[in-house]
């Protein structure tokens, strides 16, 4: 309502005396009904909005609770599978800034979407601390505790959480011990988490009743065949980086009808011994594949297995050449790594998936 003209003493007075007692009633019925006015409720769209049906909501991550009050409406994501889990749960429309994302191929349909998102970082990490906290999250969601270092540079988890921009971490990827005590269960649960945390439950457990039959109809055809020998690596010559008996990797291999031939090695990603991976005598490799790693190229997954192959020589999967270059997303949290699982599978067992 714009403002009335203000009246002076002065012209109050002279308008009062012309023409008597009439300006002077026109003057009463226009102060009456200003007072009425002040008196009155304001409009239902100035009033304070009502609590969202479904909040404030709750969750538990890394130790910490969340309280949300409304679903987030600017979020910034990190690496990448952070972003594929909410593009997964129509949850586009949200994510206000994301992370450089060429490593390996998009999922079906996301890349148009990771186009339409302004990126904050040209790399997989998220940016220093004054870009970050300058974007006014009100959710940050990420897949490791490595971007909120402040011996990097980073903004802290604390940091964030004062400017109002909560932290998420995917898969409980809270500390090295917790890398180690991932399980697949983990990737549901921070599905509900989101479905929660945005407002949209029945969309989260639309995707996990989708994600576990797709997991049910790869257990199903692989029940019954002999474990295949794997070699999960990220290429080099000795110590060779691999993957233990730990974590979400060597999860997907036993999860896809594998047996995990560094299963007695307690770590996710770590180093072996070109002696004992020489010894393994692999049926399989699985090969971490990406072309670029913060600005950098890095090795080819041919050149990788060519390396893996020449350590076990003698074994079945060297002579053979039998490898699959794995997206290295699929290997951190994110709900991409359920779909990984299936792929796997058929790499390992393609007769279980002939028509």
């Amino acid at each position: 309502m714009s403002r009335p003209p203000r009246i002076t003493p002065t012209i109050w007075r002279q308008r009062a005396t012309e023409g008597g007692t009439p300006i002077m009633r026109r003057l009463l019925v226009v102060a009456v009904a200003l007072t009425l006015a002040a008196c009155s409720p304001a409009p239902a769209t100035q009033q304070a909005a009502a609590p969202q049906a479904g909040f404030p909501v709750t969750v538990e991550n890394c130790g910490r609770e969340l309280t949300f009050d409304k679903p987030p409406a600017k979020v910034v994501t990190g690496y990448h599978p952070s972003l594929e889990t909410l593009l997964a749960l129509a949850l586009g429309d949200r994510v206000a800034g994301r992370t450089n994302f060429s490593e390996s191929p998009f999922l079906p349909g996301q890349q148009e979407q990771y186009a339409k998102i302004p990126e904050i970082s040209g790399t997989i990490m998220l940016p220093q601390k004054e870009v970050m906290l300058s974007q006014g999250a009100d959710f940050v969601l990420d897949n490791a505790m490595a971007g909120f270092d402040a011996a990097g540079g980073y903004a802290t988890v604390e940091e964030l959480d004062a400017a109002g921009s909560p932290v998420y971490i995917l898969g409980g990827w809270c500390s090295p011990e917790e890398v180690l005590e991932f399980t697949i269960d983990d990737t549901y649960t921070d599905l509900r988490n989101l479905g929660a945390i945005f407002g949209v439950p029945d969309r989260a457990d639309a995707l996990i009743a989708e994600l576990q039959s797709g997991l049910a109809d790869v257990t199903k055809r692989v029940a019954g065949r002999s474990p295949v020998k794997v070699l999960a690596t990220d290429g080099g010559k000795g110590p060779v980086n691999a993957y233990g008996g730990s974590g979400i990797t060597h999860q997907m291999i036993t999860a896809a009808g594998g047996t995990n031939v560094l299963a007695d090695v307690k770590g996710d990603y770590t180093e072996v011994s070109a002696e004992k991976v020489s010894a393994a005598q692999p049926e399989a490799v699985l090969i971490s594949d990406y072309s670029t790693l913060r600005g950098e190229d890095m090795p080819s997954s041919p050149a990788k297995a060519a390396e893996a192959f020449a350590i076990a020589k003698n074994s079945p999967a060297a002579k053979e050449q039998r490898y699959l270059a794995l997206p290295v997303a699929a290997q951190h949290p994110g709900y991409r790594n359920i779909l990984a699982i299936a792929d796997i599978a058929r790499f390992l067992h393609p007769d279980a998936f002939t028509p």
